[in-house]
Formats: C-alpha cells, sequence, structure tokens
C-alpha cells in the first residue's frame, strides 16, 4: 500500500497505528514511550519517500532516540504541544527539565472529544484555553501559603509563584505528590513520575519556599502573617458503615498502594472506581510493568513485532502474567461495572483485568465481614466469599481540620482540590480548579 500510495506522487506519509476501535492499546498511558515506531520504520525501508512516525512520543529524547534508530524521517506529535505549548522552545534552548510532559491520560483531550467537550489538558489547563486561563504578573505580591503538595497545591503553588506571588508550600509528607505518589506505583501509570519531575523544577526556578515533612498548625499560619492560605489537604479514605469493618483482613487501597499492610490470596475490593480497577492492577501484577516493557506489552496484548504476522495480530494471542490471587471486584450500583473510567482508556483496564479471571460483580449489597470472608447479596441473594482481604477502596471525604481550625482567625482561608470536593479522585478537577484560583488572586 505505501509503494501505490508514492507511486501515485505522495511526497511524504505520515503513519499512525489503529484507532480507539482497536482492540490493542496504542496511545494510552499502558503503552510503551514509541511501541509502534519499529513498524514505520520496516516501510520507510521499502520506499523511496520520507515517513513520519507517531503515537506516545512525549519526550525529546524520545523523539531523538527514534530518529537516530532510523525509525522514521519525522516525528508526529500532539498531545505533548497540549501539556506544553513551548514544548520546541524548551527542547531547543535544551531545557528538557522543565518540559511538562504529557502523561498519556486522555482524560481532558481525547476524552472530552469523545464526549462533546472541549478539549484541553490534565497537566495544562490552558490548553485550549489560552484567552480564559491568564497567568499575567501582578502589580500586588502577596504572601501566601499553601498546605499541602499533591496536584491542587503544587498547581496553585506554581501559578501563584509564576505571577509573583511569594509562596510558601507546605507537606506532611517527605516529598510532594500527594495522591499523585499513589497513581505512579500502579503498573501503567508510572508517567505520573514526570509530572512530579515538572512540579519539583519549577519550584526550584519559582523560588517557591517548600517546607516538606512539616505538619504546619492553624497558630503557626496565624503568626505567618500570610496574606492568603490556601488548604490542598487532599482527602481521606470513606470508611464505609458496615458491620465487621475493622475486622483484621479489612486494609484501605491506602495501606495496599503503599505496600504497608499485606494482601491474601483471596481478595475482596469494595468499590470498583478507578481507584478499585488500580488496586486491582496492581496486586494482579506479575513482573515488569508492560507500559515499561515493549515485549512484555506485545505479549500480554497479543501483538508480533517479530514475525509479522497480518495487521501484527493474526493468529497472536494474548499471553499475560498474574500474581496467584483469586480477585473479587465489587460494586454497589447495578450499572455496569467500569463505566465511570475514561472513554478511550477505560476498556483497556476492563480487559486486562477480565483476562486477569477477575469476578466483577455488580448491584452488590454489603452485609458484614468476619472471619469467613465479606457477606454480600445480590438480587437478595445473600452468599458469602471466603476471602481473607477485604481493601477497602469506597470512596474519601475532603480533608478540611486545617481549615476548620482557621475560622474566625482573621486570615483569608480558601479550599481547593479534594479538600473543596472529594468524590472520585480527580487530579483533572484539582488542577483545573487550582489554576484558576491563582490566576485570578
Amino acid at each position: 500500500l505505501g509503494q501505490a500510495i508514492e507511486q501515485a506522487g505522495a511526497s511524504i506519509i505520515s503513519t499512525h497505528f489503529t484507532w480507539h476501535e482497536s482492540a490493542v492499546p496504542t496511545i494510552s498511558t499502558r503503552v510503551p514511550r514509541a511501541a509502534f515506531t519499529s513498524v514505520t520504520g520496516r516501510l520507510g525501508k521499502k520506499l523511496g519517500i520520507p515517513t513520519i512516525t507517531s503515537n506516545r512520543i512525549n519526550t525529546p529524547n524520545v523523539a531523538e532516540k527514534v530518529l537516530n534508530e532510523g525509525h522514521a524521517d519525522l516525528v508526529s506529535m500532539a498531545r505533548p504541544m497540549l501539556a506544553d505549548a513551548e514544548f520546541m522552545n524548551k527542547a531547543l534552548e535544551g531545557r528538557e527539565d522543565e518540559i511538562n510532559t504529557c502523561i498519556a491520560c486522555n482524560q481532558a483531550c481525547l476524552d472530552h472529544t469523545f464526549t462533546g467537550q472541549e478539549v484541553s489538558c490534565l497537566v495544562n489547563p490552558r490548553a485550549c484555553h489560552e484567552t480564559l486561563l491568564v497567568y499575567n504578573k501582578t502589580d500586588a505580591p502577596r504572601r501566601i501559603a499553601v498546605v499541602g503538595a499533591g496536584p491542587a497545591g503544587l498547581s496553585y503553588a506554581t501559578v501563584a509563584a509564576q505571577r509573583n506571588h511569594a509562596v510558601t508550600l507546605f507537606d506532611s509528607a517527605v516529598e510532594i505528590g500527594g495522591q499523585f505518589n499513589l497513581a505512579k506505583q500502579i503498573p501503567g501509570k508510572e508517567e505520573f513520575y514526570e509530572t512530579l519531575r515538572y512540579y519539583g523544577r519549577m519550584i526550584e526556578l519559582l523560588d517557591i519556599d517548600l517546607q516538606l515533612d512539616t505538619r504546619v498548625t492553624a497558630q503557626q499560619l496565624v503568626d505567618g502573617n500570610y496574606d492568603e492560605v490556601v488548604i490542598a489537604t487532599g482527602i481521606k479514605p470513606r470508611v464505609p458503615e458496615i458491620e465487621g469493618i475493622d475486622h483484621p483482613c479489612v486494609v484501605s487501597y491506602i495501606d495496599v498502594i503503599r505496600g504497608d499492610k499485606p494482601v491474601g490470596h483471596r481478595v475482596a475490593i469494595m468499590g470498583a472506581g478507578g481507584i478499585g480497577f488500580d488496586v486491582a492492577e496492581l496486586i494482579l501484577h506479575k513482573g515488569t510493568s508492560a507500559a515499561l516493557d515493549i515485549k512484555v506489552f506485545a505479549r500480554e496484548w497479543g501483538v508480533d513485532f517479530d514475525q509479522h504476522p497480518r495487521g501484527g495480530v493474526t493468529g497472536v494471542d494474548p499471553v499475560v502474567e498474574k500474581a496467584d490471587r483469586e480477585v473479587y471486584l465489587l460494586q454497589r450500583k447495578a450499572t455496569p461495572i467500569g463505566r465511570g473510567l475514561g472513554k478511550t482508556t477505560g476498556w483497556t483496564h476492563r480487559l486486562s483485568l477480565a483476562r486477569r479471571d477477575v469476578k466483577m460483580i455488580n448491584a452488590v449489597k454489603y452485609l458484614k465481614i468476619d472471619d469467613a470472608g465479606l457477606h454480600i447479596a445480590v438480587e437478595d441473594k445473600p452468599q458469602v466469599l471466603d476471602v481473607d482481604t477485604v481493601i477497602v477502596c469506597t470512596g474519601q471525604l475532603p480533608l478540611r481540620t486545617l481549615y476548620d481550625e482557621l475560622q474566625g482567625s482573621g486570615l483569608k482561608v480558601s479550599l481547593v482540590g479534594g479538600a473543596f470536593e472529594a468524590g472520585e479522585l480527580d487530579a483533572k478537577r484539582a488542577i483545573n480548579q487550582a489554576s484558576y484560583m491563582a490566576a485570578a488572586i
């Protein structure tokens, strides 16, 4: 086909690999960087005209590697320019560490496209909103304390500092990131390291006073004489009122992701939102993350880059390694499990868990937890799941203790991110809200 196109008079060929109807993910964060560029390279060897390659090329170094390995003559990037409009200038000037890297989440770009919303970017809310969200320098700099260095706090602090406000950023942890430090532990979500790398660099460049390992008190904030205090303390897991919820077999998703609590071989996950899916991926994971190893990715998704069957997939069966666990993913709602996941990525999560034999049950009523396991009812029929671990992923509550303590202090105090609205953890909403608030101060 490529040769026929060349003979018809084409001067260059741009390649793209499948689309969302494909049974193989090609652009989401679970896909290794530049995973499919070698295919363009094989095509180019049979042509006399230049080729362009694409898909999951999100840093200058990755792009250079693709070109140096002869996979294409040019690279095509779209989402990285939404994440950072100065991508090319920063690359040209040797400032790669200042690039706000696309994490291939699709949440504000392609997911918005397929739901009739305006396109933007999770890590850069200014994308496609440049005339509405403006970061002009202020003529009246203020001293601002931001408490919480998660997505919302980081976004607020960096935008405010960019506008010439003097910002002190507090966090009780020893590193920035908040909930992103949980997300980056999930196989297939390693790109979140890039977002934290970016914010870390911005904190340095913008001279933000970063106070880690510091649980700041209300009195310290009052004594600090700040003009503004922004509470970005995030969330705390919601604990459902179920008999036996304090049983030793019950653990929080936070403890599981951090590795603080052991997980048994028979597991029930209460809650099938994004966190429930992430936890299931994590506890069933075995070996190297497919997002970091193209051979593992190809094996798990049934792609053959070596023998070149038709389409790379004909006659190739997916082979998935999984941990020796039996997992139930449970949901109270009667709607299909996973309906609330991303329009362009949700199917990959559902399929990944299905291939790992996860038993997904909706319309569940939780009855109690005891030594026998998790007692539930489905369609009013009681049953007992013989599990040795119950992982609770049943939502979050805003963490506002410090905000409440500051009421009546005379300080101007505001909430942002999960502390403002918890619900399903939503970094897109948190970063967007924080950016607009900091732009308006």
